[in-house]
C-alpha cells in the first residue's frame, strides 16, 4: 500500500532527519563542513529520484521519487519557515556587546558588500549573458547573500580566532536582509517592467531597515514585559521565544511593509542582551540548547531540501551557462576581495573600527559561501509565472552554479587556508597563559589524584607510572614557561580584571538562581560587569574603574524620580529607585567580598603577587565607594537595610535546603515522593518572601532636624512641619550641587556626605550637619562658587522661600549657624561624613550575615582563572 498525503511527507522528513543524524559523525571523521556535506547528499537524493522516475526498471520507487521532487515546499514556505528560525537563533547567540566594538566592519562586509557585489555580478555579466540590466542585477543580489554556518562550524571544529566567527556571524544577521530587500526592489521591475528609480530605492531600502530595527527592539522588549510578568513559568517564557521570531517576521514583512529578516535579527539581539538578566540561569541555559536544537534541524532540513532542488534547477544547463557560472563566480568575488580589502583599512584608520588583520581578510573573502537562502530566492524567481521562460531558466542554472562552486571549492579548502593562515594558534599571551595555568594546576592535579588513590585503594604499582607521567608533564610545562617575559605588567593587570569582572558575572548569575531578587537590579549589575569586562579588554585599569563607577552614579531613571520626588511632591518612583538601589548595593557589596577572595585564592598563585597587589588595591577602592554608598542609606533605612539583609538570607538557606534535598535524591536517600513533598513545603515557605519589602522614604527626616545641631532651639510642632515639606537629594561624587553665580533656589541639609566649594583662592569642605547655602538664600544673594558633592551623600532639600520664613519666624537658626561657623573657624567642630563616629570605617568593612552565607556558598564553586584575552 502506497504512502500518500502528509503521511508520505511526514516520513520524508523523518527519513531525511535519520539522514542528517548519520552526516554529523561522517562529516567529522571527512574533516569537511556539515554544511557542505548535506549539500552533496541533497544533491546525490535529487539526482537518484530524478534517475528512478527516468527507468522504467525502477517503477516500484516512483511514488517516493515523485514525492521527493515534487516535496510540498516552495520559496516562500523555505523563507518563512526556516529563515526567521535561523536569523533568531544566530542573533541569540552572539555576544552583542562585544559585537558592538565592530559595528562598523558589520555593517560594511553586510550592506555595503551585498550592494557592491551585486552591481559587480550584475555589471559583469551585461556584456555576456544577453539579459537585460536589471535582470543581472537581480541575479546579483540572489547570490550576493553569504551563508554562515558552513564558515562558522569550519572555525569552531578548529579552533579558529573567535573575533573570526564574530565576524562572520555578525555580517551574516543583516546580509540576508540587505540582499532580501534589493531583490525585493529589483523583482518587481522584471515581473511587472516597472522603472527603478535609485532615490527612491535608496529611501526604501533606509527605511526598511530602520523601520525594522525599531520593530524588533519592541518586539523585544514586550517579549522580556511578558516573561517578567509570567512570575517565572519556563515552559512558557521558552513558548514565547519560540512565537517571538514568527510574530516579528510576518508582521514586519506582511503587514508594516519593513524587512521581516532585520526586525527578526533586532528582536534576537534584543533578547540576547537583556535575556541572562531576565530569565533564570536555567532557564536561559535550556532556552539556548532549545535553539541549538531547532536550528540543528532547520538549518540541516532546509539544506537538504534546497540541494534537492539542484538537479531540477540545472536542467537546460549548456557549456555557456558554465561560462556565465565562472564570470558570475570570479565578479563575486572579486567584488569582496575589493569592499574586505579596500575599505576596512580605510575603517581602521577613521576608528570607526578595531583593525582587521591580513590573514583574517583573506579568510573572510575565501569564506564567503552561498547556501539555501540564495537557492530559495533563485527557486522564488523560477516559480514566477510572470518571470519568462528565459530569464527563470538564467536565474536558476546560474544561481545554482554559483552555490555550487562555493561550497564545492570554498567550502572544502577553507579548513586547509585556515590552518595554512595559522589562524588556529594561540595568541603569544594564550600560549604563555596555558603554560603558566598547566604548570601550576598539574601540581594540584597530582596531589589530588595520590591522595583519591590512597583513598580508594589503588596499589601503588597502578598510581606510580600515572603520577611519573603528570611529574613529567609539569616538568615539560615548567621549562616551557615563559609567562614572566611574554606578558607585561599592564598585560597581566588587564587579564586579571578581566577574570575578574568574569567571575562577577558567573557570581551574579549563580545568585540570580535565588528567586526574589530583582530582575532589575540582577540587569543592572549584569550589565555593569559585562561593561567593566568591555572596559578592562579596551581600556584596560582605567576602563574597569571607569565602569564600576557608572555602576554606582544614579541612573537616569533615579535622577527622573528624583526630580518628580523635588518638583512635584510625588514620592513612589523615587521609593521604587531608592529599595532596587539598596538592593543593588547590597548585592553588590557581597559579590565584592568574594571577588576579594578570589583573587587572592585563584589568581593572585597564577599572575604573581606583585600583580595581586595592584588588583587588590582596584578591588579595595571599589569596595570603598560600595561602603559608601550603602553606608549612606544604612544611616537613614536602619531598619530596611536590617530587613533586606534578613531577607535575602532567608532566600540563600532557602536555596541552600533545595540543593541539599537534590543532592539527598541523587544519593537515593530519600524517594520521588519524598523529595516532592520536600520541594512543595520549600515552595510554600519561598512564596511567602515573594512580597516585596515597603520602603518608607521619609523615614527618620524628623529625627535627623531634631538632632541637628543646626535646628536646635525649635518647638517640635515646626520641626515637624518642616520634616513635612523637606525633600531629600540623593548625591555622588562630583555631582554638581549648586553652580557659581545661580540664584540660590534650595538649602542643602547634609544628613551624611561630604562636599566642597571653592572660594577666593580656598577650599571649604561641609560635612554632616552643615547648610550649604543658607545665608545665600536668606538673603537672596547668588550662589558664591561652585558646590559639588565629594561623597556618596543624602541630602535634605528645603526650598529658599521655605527656609527664609523659618528665619524670620525664628531667628535662632541664624545664631545657631553662626556659633557653628565660629566653632569650625576655631577647630572644635571635625567635618564628618556621617553624624557621629566616621563611616565607612572597619565596622562597615565586615560583612553582614548574608555575606558571610555568600561566601560559605561559592567556597566550592571556584572556577580556574579563565585566559579571557581572546586570539585576536
Amino acid at each position: 500500500m502506497a504512502v500518500t498525503g502528509l503521511a508520505a511527507v511526514l516520513l520524508a522528513i523523518g527519513l531525511l532527519l535519520v539522514i542528517v543524524s548519520a552526516v554529523q559523525p561522517i562529516a567529522r571523521r571527512l574533516e569537511l563542513s556539515e554544511t557542505v556535506l548535506l549539500a552533496i547528499v541533497g544533491i546525490i537524493i535529487g539526482s537518484l529520484a530524478d534517475f528512478a522516475l527516468r527507468n522504467s526498471h525502477l517503477a516500484a520507487l516512483n511514488g517516493l521519487a515523485e514525492m521527493l521532487l515534487d516535496f510540498p515546499i516552495n520559496s516562500e514556505a523555505f523563507l518563512l519557515i526556516f529563515l526567521p528560525a535561523l536569523v533568531f537563533q544566530g542573533a541569540l547567540a552572539i555576544d552583542v556587546r562585544r559585537l558592538a566594538h565592530e559595528t562598523a566592519t558589520v555593517l560594511l562586509l553586510a550592506v555595503v558588500a551585498v550592494v557592491v557585489s551585486t552591481a559587480t555580478i550584475g555589471f559583469a555579466l551585461l556584456p555576456f549573458a544577453q539579459m537585460p540590466l536589471v535582470v543581472c542585477l537581480l541575479l546579483g543580489s540572489i547570490v550576493a547573500t553569504t551563508d554562515p554556518s558552513a564558515v562558522a562550524g569550519i572555525f569552531r571544529d578548529i579552533g579558529a580566532a573567535t573575533r573570526l566567527t564574530r565576524l562572520v556571524e555578525g555580517e551574516a544577521l543583516l546580509n540576508d536582509a540587505a540582499a532580501i530587500s534589493i531583490f525585493s526592489i529589483l523583482l518587481p521591475s522584471v515581473t511587472l517592467h516597472h522603472a527603478i528609480h535609485p532615490g527612491e530605492a535608496v529611501i526604501s531600502f533606509v527605511i526598511s531597515f530602520v523601520g525594522a530595527l525599531i520593530v524588533g527592539v519592541v518586539f523585544g522588549q514586550l517579549t522580556l514585559m511578558m516573561i517578567t510578568a509570567l512570575g517565572g513559568s519556563p515552559a512558557a517564557e521558552i513558548t514565547l521565544t519560540v512565537a517571538l521570531p514568527y510574530v516579528a517576521y510576518i508582521v514586519s514583512d506582511e503587514f508594516l511593509g519593513v524587512s521581516g529578516v532585520v526586525a527578526t535579527a533586532a528582536a534576537g539581539l534584543t533578547l540576547s542582551v537583556y535575556g541572562p538578566s531576565t530569565f533564570r540561569p536555567q532557564t536561559w541555559l535550556f532556552l539556548n540548547q532549545l535553539w541549538q536544537q531547532l536550528v540543528f534541524w532547520a538549518g540541516s532540513l532546509v539544506f537538504v531540501l534546497a540541494s534537492m532542488l539542484v538537479p531540477h534547477l540545472l536542467v537546460g544547463m549548456t557549456r555557456w551557462d558554465c561560462v556565465l557560472i565562472l564570470i558570475a563566480s570570479v565578479a563575486g568575488l572579486a567584488a569582496r576581495g575589493a569592499v574586505v580589502f579596500g575599505l576596512l583599512p580605510f575603517l581602521a584608520m577613521t576608528k570607526l573600527s578595531p583593525p582587521v588583520p591580513t590573514p583574517f581578510k583573506v579568510t573572510m573573502v575565501w569564506g564567503g559561501l552561498r547556501g539555501a537562502i540564495t537557492l530559495a530566492l533563485a527557486l522564488a524567481v523560477t516559480e514566477n509565472e510572470r518571470v519568462s521562460t528565459p530569464v527563470a531558466h538564467f536565474i536558476g542554472i546560474i544561481a545554482t552554479g554559483f552555490v555550487l562552486i562555493t561550497l564545492l571549492l570554498n567550502g572544502t579548502t577553507l579548513r586547509s587556508l585556515v590552518l595554512f593562515l595559522k589562524l588556529d594558534k594561540l595568541s603569544p599571551i594564550d600560549e604563555a597563559m596555558r603554560h603558566q595555568v598547566l604548570s601550576i594546576g598539574l601540581d594540584k592535579v597530582k596531589e589530588r589524584a595520590e591522595k583519591m588513590g590512597d583513598e580508594l585503594g589503588f596499589s601503588t604499582d597502578a598510581t606510580r607510572p600515572v603520577l611519573q607521567q603528570i611529574d613529567r608533564r609539569a616538568d615539560e610545562e615548567q621549562a616551557a614557561n615563559e609567562f614572566d617575559t611574554a606578558l607585561g605588567d599592564t598585560q597581566r593587570v588587564n587579564l586579571a580584571l578581566i577574570t575578574i569582572a568574569s567571575q562577577e558575572r558567573s557570581l551574579l548569575l549563580d545568585l540570580f538562581r535565588i528567586q526574589g531578587l530583582s530582575r532589575r537590579v540582577m540587569e543592572t549589575l549584569l550589565r555593569s560587569a559585562e561593561a567593566a569586562i568591555d572596559g578592562a579588554r579596551l581600556e584596560g585599569r582605567l576602563g574597569y574603574v571607569r565602569a564600576l563607577r557608572r555602576r554606582l552614579s544614579p541612573s537616569l531613571r533615579f535622577k527622573t524620580a528624583q526630580w518628580i520626588h523635588n518638583h512635584l511632591r510625588i514620592d513612589r518612583p523615587l521609593m521604587l529607585c531608592m529599595a532596587e538601589r539598596f538592593e543593588m548595593l547590597m548585592v553588590a557589596h557581597f559579590v565584592s567580598i568574594s571577588l576579594t577572595r578570589f583573587m587572592r585564592e585563584r589568581l593572585e598563585p597564577t599572575l604573581g603577587p606583585r600583580i595581586g597587589e595592584i588588583v587588590a588595591e582596584v578591588l579595595q577602592r571599589q569596595r570603598k565607594l560600595l561602603n559608601e554608598a550603602l553606608e549612606t542609606l544604612r544611616l537613614h533605612y536602619h531598619g530596611y537595610s536590617e530587613a533586606l539583609e534578613n531577607r535575602i538570607f532567608r532566600q540563600i538557606v532557602l536555596r541552600l535546603e533545595g540543593e541539599e534535598y537534590d543532592s539527598l535524591l541523587s544519593e537515593s536517600l530519600i524517594s520521588d515522593e519524598l523529595n516532592r513533598e520536600l520541594m512543595k513545603e520549600l515552595e510554600r515557605r519561598r512564596s511567602r518572601l515573594d512580597k516585596p519589602l515597603s520602603f518608607d522614604l521619609k523615614s527618620g527626616i524628623e529625627s535627623r532636624l531634631k538632632h541637628a545641631a543646626v535646628f536646635r532651639g525649635l518647638p517640635g510642632a515646626e520641626l515637624h512641619d518642616l520634616a513635612t515639606t523637606t525633600s531629600l537629594r540623593f548625591v555622588a561624587p562630583q555631582e554638581m550641587i549648586c553652580r557659581r553665580g545661580r540664584r540660590i533656589r534650595n538649602v542643602y541639609f547634609i544628613s551624611a556626605g561630604l562636599a566642597e566649594a571653592h572660594i577666593a583662592e580656598r577650599d571649604i569642605l561641609y560635612g554632616a550637619g552643615d547648610l550649604i547655602g543658607a545665608l545665600g538664600a536668606y538673603k537672596n544673594e547668588r550662589c558664591p562658587a561652585s558646590i559639588r558633592a565629594v561623597q556618596f551623600g543624602h541630602f535634605m532639600v528645603i526650598s529658599a522661600s521655605r527656609f527664609r520664613r523659618l528665619v524670620e519666624e525664628y531667628p535662632i537658626v541664624l545664631e545657631n549657624i553662626e556659633k557653628l561657623r565660629r566653632k569650625r573657624e576655631d577647630g572644635d567642630r571635625a567635618i564628618k561624613l556621617v553624624p557621629g563616629d566616621k563611616g565607612g570605617g572597619e565596622g562597615a568593612e565586615q560583612p553582614g550575615m548574608a555575606a558571610q552565607a555568600l561566601l560559605s556558598m561559592d567556597r566550592n564553586r571556584l572556577p580556574p582563572p579563565a585566559a579571557s584575552i581572546e586570539k585576536e
